[in-house]
């Protein structure tokens, strides 16, 4: 037998004790697991430098990419149609600037505008529509829903049938009709704070109120204007020119960005104010600013392509189904915004022989059903009142 007291006695004799072996999680910066209720895998990583850490979602990349090409594919294939039939691969060649001058000049200068406004505007519907849901933590809290869409089109109209604009044009006027609207909502709803809850009902009464002025406006209005009036207010990409691509252009670059900075922030919020304060979010600041950018989107696409029916409601839900998350991602509601109006574009040309419907029908047909689907999911989950 051996000494017990042999160790003690020689302290040579004692074998150093093994250091526990760190987890596999911690020696690696790159972790594996899956998203909780969900079950979406995605991946973690934190870099030194840069000090930057974040979730990689694979399934949440792939489908973007996926929404990418396939509004690609509609984008051109909406190029080869009209009254001059073009090839696809002619199509992809004009647009590069090659191929026929002729169909070089119909691709970018008659049939180009019409597709990149239907392009950028689906982009602005989606990602404003995934920031007011994901902000008021409502799927039913989309600029349709909320008298955003409904103010910069009674500005619109107003300055159509009363014949004044002030030399700002139909994107001024729907920047302001949209700002005034989300002011008079931000304020109203405003009782030490604003919560989603309150900025829905106070936005559904505003929206009427927008709806009633603008019916009012039209019926006020001569023939020729009320026509106009109408034709823009249902949501119409005929005729499109540069002129409504640039500003729409200009705003998507300077917003989307915005967007997605504001994107961790805009989550915290989803956990309720009082914890999104305890992470250091500043609440009241943080909503305004996300109000601001979404407001500043739905304005410019409005103007630009009309209030385009369902668009902001549907696609931030499509793509929250899609990409299997708990929030509405916002690149990929826009992606998704983008084939739904591409799409929409499409069917509206093609239903009727000879006849080019607007966009806005299409959209609004399609759109239905999926408010009473999130209606009724509401009411069964408890929520809807």
């Amino acid at each position: 037998m051996t000494d017990p007291g042999a160790a003690l006695k020689n302290p040579k004799s004692r074998k150093p004790a093994k250091a526990p072996k760190a987890p596999k999680s911690l020696k690696s910066r790159l972790e594996y697991g899956s998203s909780p209720g969900v079950g979406t895998r995605f991946r973690t990583y934190r870099l030194t430098v840069p000090p930057v850490s974040g979730v990689f979602r694979p399934r949440l990349v792939a489908l973007c990419a996926l929404l990418a090409a396939a509004a690609f594919l509609l984008f051109c294939w909406g190029l080869t149609m009209g009254d001059y039939p073009i090839g696809f691969s002619e199509v992809v060649r004009a647009l590069t600037g090659s191929g026929d001058p002729g169909t070089v000049l119909v691709v970018q200068e008659l049939r180009l505008p019409r597709a990149l406004v239907g392009l950028l505007a689906g982009i602005a519907f989606g990602v404003s529509g995934a920031l007011f849901q994901t902000m008021t933590r409502n799927p039913l809290a989309s600029p349709d829903m909320i008298g955003l869409t409904q103010g910069a089109g009674a500005a619109v109209v107003a300055g159509i049938v009363l014949g004044w604009d002030g030399g700002l044009g139909t994107q001024g006027l729907g920047l302001l009709g949209a700002l005034a609207t989300a002011l008079t909502v931000y304020l109203l709803a405003w009782r030490r704070g604003t919560t989603g809850y309150r900025i829905i009902l106070v936005g559904i009464g505003v929206a009427w109120i927008c709806t009633s002025a603008t019916d009012y406006l039209v019926a006020k209005g001569g023939r020729f204007q009320a026509q106009a009036a109408l034709g823009w207010l249902v949501g119409n990409l005929n005729g499109r020119t540069w002129d409504q691509v640039g500003p729409l252009a200009i705003a998507v670059a300077v917003l989307l960005p915005t967007a997605l900075l504001l994107g961790r922030l805009l989550r915290t919020l989803q956990l309720g104010d009082d914890v999104a304060t305890g992470l250091g979010t500043r609440v009241q600041p943080v909503r305004l600013a996300i109000l601001l950018t979404g407001v500043g989107l739905i304005a410019f696409a409005t103007a630009s392509a009309g209030p385009v029916a369902f668009v902001a409601l549907a696609a931030p839900q499509i793509a929250q189904r899609l990409a299997g998350s708990a929030w509405p991602p916002t690149v990929a509601a826009g992606l998704t915004g983008a084939l739904v109006v591409l799409g929409g574009d499409l069917i509206a040309r093609t239903l009727v022989s000879g006849m080019e419907l607007p966009v806005g029908i299409v959209t609004g047909v399609l759109g239905a059903p999926v408010l009473l689907w999130l209606l009724v999911r509401a009411n069964r989950a408890g929520s809807g009142g």
